[in-house]
């Protein structure tokens, strides 16, 4: 249409990502690191399953809105708009975090739900396009089932709002996963999502350049500028050569890969999209990780506690895990799944 021309990314145009998705990473990384720095503050069991449902909050606001710059075009200024939408809910999610299972749990769920609502409903306008309009109306559905568990949440207290988020972000991740099933719209199909692999490769390696940076962020946080102890500077010194490590393990093995992989399979969007989750699973051990690395470097000669434990060694064992789901496309669920 006539409208959508700026706006809607030609087939045949350039599918570089843009400097505005990088200052976007900037915001997402910033919940990252209030996420680590809030379970290494409370490193329990209860702690580190809440922390997952944010996490996982979190992310599907990202994977939605890094594939929808797929479809728009980031430099026309229509298609910005979107994007800083999404930066300001996102910053208001992340100052919800320390107490968005206490007192800001309905600051966290407005501003949550805002993003969705307000991002998939300007999408279908703004692009015009009918399957556009259609694929927004899809996650606009699903969105409204979830959203009354996250709003029956944010007014009970303890393990129910625990239950009832975690069904939320359940219902979410399913609907994804079956591609949005809804009433007389049917499942959304991979082509609509249009996504490039170049480009989609690219805007992942970029974020997990910028997620590994946050490690190493908490361990010099933590460190201070007071205390400098021989024992506090020597665990900083692991944290920040196991960062090294993890970043030469996604370089040259699942990041330079991933290009490639993507090009070799059959369905290329399908693995852009199934790629994503192996990603958030490294990520998800990156803030294990720096967590844990939170907790030695603060008391390096303490007697560790169980929970310690299972930080500091599930954090590496989830970044390997990822890491693996993301270098052979004959890993790709088959076509008979949505992704």
């Amino acid at each position: 249409m006539a409208d959508d021309v700026g706006v809607v990314r030609e087939a045949t145009g350039e599918h570089r990502p843009a400097f505005l998705e990088l200052f976007f990473d900037l915001v997402f990384v910033l919940a990252l690191i209030v996420l680590a720095a809030n379970l290494s503050a409370t490193p329990t069991g209860s702690a580190a399953v809440q922390t997952l449902i944010l996490f996982l909050a979190f992310s599907l606001v990202w994977a939605l809105t890094s594939w929808a710059a797929d479809t728009f075009n980031l430099n026309h200024p229509r298609g910005q708009v979107q994007v800083f939408w999404v930066m300001t809910g996102s910053l208001v999610m992340s100052t919800a975090v320390p107490q968005s299972f206490d007192r800001r749990g309905l600051l966290f769920v407005v501003a949550y739900l805002a993003i969705h609502f307000g991002s998939s409903t300007y999408l279908a306008v703004a692009g015009r396009q009918h399957v556009l309009r259609i694929r927004n109306r899809r996650i606009l559905f699903w969105v409204s089932i979830s959203g009354t568990a996250w709003l029956a949440g944010a007014f009970v207290p303890g393990t129910p709002r625990t239950a009832l988020w975690a069904l939320a972000i359940s219902i979410e991740y399913g609907a994804a996963v079956l591609g949005w099933p809804t009433p007389r719209l049917g499942r959304s199909s991979d082509w609509e999502w249009k996504l490039v692999g170049e480009r989609v490769a690219e805007r992942y390696r970029e974020l997990m350049v910028i997620a590994l940076g946050m490690s190493i962020f908490i361990a010099a946080l933590t460190v201070g500028p007071e205390n400098h102890t021989a024992h506090r500077l020597a665990a900083f010194g692991v944290a920040f050569a196991t960062s090294v490590l993890m970043w030469r393990i996604y370089i040259f093995r699942a990041g330079e890969a991933l290009p490639d992989a993507i090009v070799a399979s059959p369905d290329p969007s399908r693995f852009c999209q199934f790629a994503v989750v192996g990603h958030l699973v490294m990520i998800a051990g990156l803030i294990l990780t720096a967590a844990g690395t939170a907790l030695v470097i603060n008391d390096p000669l303490d007697r560790p506690h169980p929970n310690w434990g299972a930080v500091m060694l599930g954090g590496p064992a989830l970044f390997l895990a990822g890491a693996s789901r993301t270098r052979s496309p004959s890993r790709v669920p088959s076509a008979g799944r949505r992704t």
